[in-house]
This record gives C-alpha cells, structure tokens and sequence, in this order.
C-alpha cells in the first residue's frame, strides 16, 4: 500500500471515530431532553426550577447554535437550581462575621427562609433576637470558654446554625457570630410566607382540640418559629451562607429600624445568672405585634 492509500485509511478511521463521538452526542442530549420533559410532568419541582427547565427544553439543536454564535453558559450554575441572580438578596459570610451585638441587631427586619424538599419556601421576618457573647457571659452555653459536643456550632465560623434542645422537646435556633463562643437566638419572628402551612406544623406538636392559632402566635417564641418553619435538630452546624434548605435574607422594600426603632431590653429566662440577668441584650422592634415578651419599663426608659 502506497503512503497516500495509508494516509487516506488513516483519515478514513479517524473521520468514522468522530462521527460515532458526534453521534452519542446528539444520542446523549436527546436522552437528557426526554428526562426532563419527564421530571416536568411527573414531579412536584418549583416554579423556578419548572421554568428553568422549559427554558433549556430547546434541545441539543440549540445548545449546539448558541455554542457556534460564541454564547458561552456559566460554569458555576446548575440547571436544576436557582442561579446566582435569582438570589442576589441571601446573606453571606461577609454578614454574619460581625459582634454579636452587632450582628443581633442586624438581624431585625431579615428575613429567615425554609425551604421543604417540594419546594415549599416559608418565610418569616425577624423581629426579636438575643445576644450571647461567649467567655465572660454567664447566661451562655460557652461560658467561661467551655467547649462541649452540644455547643461546638458556637465556636465555628460565623453564620453557623446552632440548634440546641430544651425540656428536650423544643429546640432553638442561634447564629454565630464573631467572638469566641458567641451567638444571636432567634427569638421571635412575623410570618409572611406559608401561614397555613406553619400553622400544621404547630398543630402536630399541639394538644388534640387546642384553638387555632392567630398568625402573630405561630412564630413569637424561640421554640414556636423552630416548629412553625420546621427546623430540625440535623441543621446544627450548618452554614447559613451556603445551606439550600435554610438561610437568610435581605427584604429590599423593608426600611432597616432607626435606633428609636430597636428596643434594648434584659434577656429572658436567665433570672438566676446574677448581674448577667440583667443586662440589656434582647433586641426587638418597638411596636411589633410578634415580639414574645414587651418590656414597658425598658421602652420608657429609651
């Protein structure tokens, strides 16, 4: 065989090899097309997620356009999740990693989201938090440095979720924040999303025949917001930052509290740590209709 007949068996093999690559490619993409019009009809996937996937529904033919126009896609979104832009409002890192004092004033007005495996999202804004410093704090699980299995979230980067139990039945949620062994419990929250659904999930923890609750009594406690947006033991030292079943966020048509706004008053349910008692780290907004426990004298004194 000449060296011309070898180069043409030669290119002959290669242009068949890359026609049966060119091939399962096209097999692939309209394999990927049927799932998804599959996963449309048959599953319970959120709004967001349903468009998305209507969107690219266009199949290979159109992937294989935009790729031949120069259009390149963004590496880092999935598909199948809500993309960066849509969620321009979460609360990051940069956030959280403030004192805690700070950080619990901060806090007022935000907006904490549930979101369920059926894409059920239920919100609610904080309206009441509490500060527990760490170290010198008598009231705070940390005190006096003190590291256990229980509060280990409190000395993890700040925005870590620490959920603890009491009368262990009930559990609260806190946020780290910067400070050895620092946090901010949720106290207190206004629904605004998923009432109905908030006011099941107290029902199931309540006695059979009780009255239905007012949507101001489904999350005015620290116990009663973890059973209204279903917070569970298992979100104990995860990243408020990054987690996609819970997290926080910045509602741009709410106007952030003026400092007449936030009312400082003494923590609750700590009576017995001495001056610690006292000391003026419950925050809430003055006036709210979901604060668990007004402190009048406080908030003539301010």
């Amino acid at each position: 065989m000449s060296s011309m007949s070898k180069s043409s068996a030669l290119f002959k093999k290669r242009e068949v090899k890359y026609c049966v690559v060119i091939c399962a490619s096209e097999v692939s993409s309209w394999i990927m097309t049927t799932l998804k019009r599959k996963l449309l009809s048959k599953t319970n996937v959120s709004e967001t997620v349903k468009k998305r996937l209507q969107r690219q529904d266009g199949g290979h033919r159109d992937r294989h356009r935009d790729r031949d126009q120069g259009k390149e896609q963004d590496p880092t979104c999935s598909q199948y999740f809500v993309s960066k832009a849509d969620n321009v409002a979460r609360l990051r890192f940069d956030f959280f990693n403030q004192p805690c004092v700070d950080l619990a004033k901060g806090l007022l007005g935000k907006v904490l989201v549930r979101r369920h495996s059926d894409g059920t999202e239920l919100r609610g804004r904080v309206v009441e938090t509490e500060a527990y410093l760490g170290g010198e704090d008598k009231a705070s699980h940390s005190a006096g440095g003190k590291r256990t299995e229980r509060n280990a979230a409190m000395f993890m980067k700040p925005g870590t979720i620490y959920v603890y139990p009491i009368y262990g039945i009930y559990l609260c949620m806190n946020i780290s924040s910067q400070g050895e062994g620092a946090a901010v419990l949720l106290r207190s929250l206004e629904p605004l999303q998923g009432q109905d659904v908030m006011r099941r999930l107290r029902a199931s923890k309540r006695k059979e025949g009780a009255k239905t609750l007012k949507d101001r009594e489904l999350c005015n406690g620290p116990s009663k917001l973890c059973q209204a947006l279903d917070v569970q033991r298992c979100f104990d030292r995860r990243d408020l930052a990054s987690d996609a079943d819970v997290w926080l966020e910045t509602d741009t048509e709410w106007v952030t509290p003026g400092a007449r706004d936030v009312v400082s008053a003494p923590r609750i349910g700590i009576e017995s740590r001495g001056e610690w008692a006292t000391k003026p780290l419950r925050f809430y907004l003055r006036g709210h209709r979901c604060v668990s426990v007004v402190d009048k004298v406080a908030e003539s004194n301010q």
